[in-house]
């Protein structure tokens, strides 16, 4: 009797999760489906969920770790709010993630795994692949494990190594699913193994294709589909890039673009620890950076590196600001270059350490002693933070000022496509030393920045004073004179104030109902949400993003003005609301959220369409 060959359906749009113990390979299994979609030409979003344990006990709820993909043809600005496919390669893998299915939903489960005692670590009575707890979704079920230690009989690889190997097979089904070629995983695969370990190369490769195989030939799906190009990207040369990554391109380009050297003083730190990893394979560009012993070496090293005429940098997560509170304030008083990147988790204490949040956005503001201001921006997708390095170490020299650069642990770790940029089209920064001793001061100032002089160390007739003392204008003398210290105050405020940064932008009708007022990695979420809002209700639903939170952009209280509603999603409790309340004495409403989650679509459309009710 002939079989009948699945149907390949076009799609616009899908969202994919894998999901496992922490050992299962599930983010290399998610970064090589995004790699691969991306090489397709598709728009992507990721989401990498990882597990807050180092290594929980295998099987158990805490271990889980989990990767969501939306790929598409159509504009994707979010990981999805529901998989279309959940991935799970054991029950607590199934447990996790069940309460985020959709009815209808496909659930592809490693049936190998569902035995008795991975069900109790579980919490499962009774197996959930054959009790009905999954009626209502479309469950298909593979024996990854066996299909693995199949296809790898004879290979020389003992137990446990060929049980590494089933995630390839979960990705050579999915690979099947959604129409995706081999050829790009199998070079990752060759490049990770052939030099060192050829017999692991060519044992995953072997299960990546018996993946495929298996998928096709045992008819799993009734229908496999095809997602065709993004034709709404701008063409050129893309690549796919994480938040962190992109930062550290953005310092190197930077530094070029100032002709300074790079200096990055860190002291490792969930989830910012990726900026010193990626920092420390670039040397051949003149990157020097230093592990330090604790967050207050690693300010400190950043301080004196901009003292000897480097990009000073240093970057750490909302405890490690706590503690170089004190040594940004040195940078403040000492008028030096210093940028500090914030990636964002939750809090507070060690609180959440894989899990993001926006709650630091007051801390670095206002939390250091004595009128203390500094410049912050924040990055609102992954490739954004690409060009926001850029434009905050522009600020940080141009202004000789702190600036701290906030993302999270969302932007950091997900990816997106990032137009390669044309180097020469990137303005050069402009950096000037004092070199004249004749009537040298450490403190003059350029009359338009306020920026004061930048003397190197070591310079013959240019030696000055330093410290956290306060300095009198001008000389940079020790003052203990009032006045001066008043004037300082304000002059330093001032220094912020007059960084020349664009103007807000709003995404829709430039006036009406409602505008949903955000900043970081809400912006997604946001824009998504506003434009299901106006495609499918005709609501007047805009969309605000501020990328430069001190100083804010000049126009924003008269965007703020030309709406009815001003709604301010967080993920905190109100940082953002509070500010834009006191400043511009609108009548904003917050949307919080601190979960260790980005908003989904779905919440956002829900509470918009509420106030809307509301409004009429």
């Amino acid at each position: 009797m002939a079989t009948m060959t699945p149907e390949l359906r076009e799609s616009t749009r899908a969202t994919v999760r894998f999901a496992g113990d922490s050992g299962d390979g599930m983010q290399v299994t998610g970064g090589q489906f995004t790699t691969t979609s991306a090489m397709l030409g598709n728009d992507v979003a990721t989401f990498p969920d990882f597990p807050a344990e180092i290594r929980a006990p295998t099987g158990t709820l805490p271990g889980v770790s989990g990767f969501q993909i939306q790929f598409g043809s159509i504009d994707i600005h979010t990981p999805g709010d529901t998989p279309d496919v959940l991935v799970v390669m054991n029950p607590a893998a199934l447990k996790v993630n069940l309460k985020d299915m959709e009815p209808g939903a496909t659930i592809v489960a490693n049936e190998n795994n569902f035995i008795e005692a991975n069900l109790k670590k579980a919490g499962y009575v009774t197996n959930p692949l054959d009790d009905g707890t999954l009626s209502r979704f479309r469950v298909v079920k593979v024996p990854l494990s066996d299909l693995t230690r199949a296809a790898l009989e004879g290979s020389g690889l003992d137990t446990a190594e060929v049980e590494r190997c089933k995630n390839f097979l979960a990705l050579g089904v999915m690979f099947w699913l959604y129409d995706r070629p081999l050829e790009g995983t199998i070079q990752f695969i060759n490049d990770k193994f052939r030099k060192k370990a050829p017999q692991y190369a060519d044992a995953n490769i072997k299960v990546l294709q018996a993946g495929w195989s298996f998928a096709e030939t045992c008819e799993l799906f009734p229908a496999h589909y095809s997602i065709k190009k993004a034709t709404h990207l701008p063409p050129g040369q893309y690549r796919q890039i994480s938040g962190n990554e992109a930062i550290a391109l953005g310092l190197v380009t930077a530094a070029k673009k100032a002709g300074i050297g790079l200096f990055y003083g860190s002291y490792p730190i969930t989830p910012a620890s990726d900026i010193l990893h990626h920092l420390s394979a670039l040397k051949h560009y003149g990157v020097v950076t230093f592990q330090a012993e604790d967050e207050i070496a690693a300010v400190g090293s950043a301080i004196g590196a901009a003292y000897a005429g480097l990009l000073g940098v240093t970057g750490t997560s909302g405890p490690g600001v706590c503690l170089k509170a004190e040594a940004v304030g040195l940078a403040v008083m000492t008028e030096l270059p210093l940028l500090i990147f914030d990636i964002q988790r939750g809090g507070p204490s060690t609180g959440l350490p894989t899990k993001t949040e926006q709650s630091d956005l007051l801390q670095v503001l206002f939390g250091r002693n004595g009128e203390c201001p500094v410049g912050v921006v924040a990055a609102a997708t992954p490739s954004e933070c690409f060009t926001l390095t850029i434009e905050a170490a522009r600020l940080a020299l141009t202004h000789r000022v702190p600036v701290f650069v906030l993302s999270d642990g969302f932007i950091a770790n997900g990816a997106e496509p990032w137009l390669l940029p044309d180097p020469d089209k990137i303005p050069p920064i402009k950096v000037e030393f004092a070199t004249d001793p004749n009537g040298f001061q450490s403190y003059k100032r350029d009359p338009e920045t306020l920026g004061r002089a930048w003397a190197l160390p070591g310079t013959p007739g240019l030696e000055h004073r330093i410290g956290g003392l306060e300095k009198q204008d001008g000389t940079g003398n020790i003052s203990y004179d009032p006045d001066n210290h008043h004037h300082m105050v304000k002059l330093r405020a001032e220094k912020i104030a007059r960084m020349k940064v664009p103007d807000a932008e709003v995404v829709g009708p430039q006036s009406g109902d409602i505008l949903l007022l955000g900043w970081g990695c809400t912006y997604g979420a946001s824009l998504t949400a506003a434009e299901q809002l106006r495609t499918e209700d005709g609501a007047s639903v805009s969309v605000c993003q501020i990328r430069y939170m001190n100083p804010f952009p000049k126009n924003l209280g008269d965007i703020l003005k030309r709406f009815k509603k001003v709604l301010v999603p967080e993920l905190n409790l109100g940082q953002l609301l509070l500010l834009v309340r006191s400043k511009y004495l609108v009548d904003a409403e917050g949307v919080n959220k601190v979960a260790g989650r980005p908003f989904q679509v779905g919440e956002l459309v829900k509470i918009v369409r509420e106030k809307l009710k509301v409004m009429k």
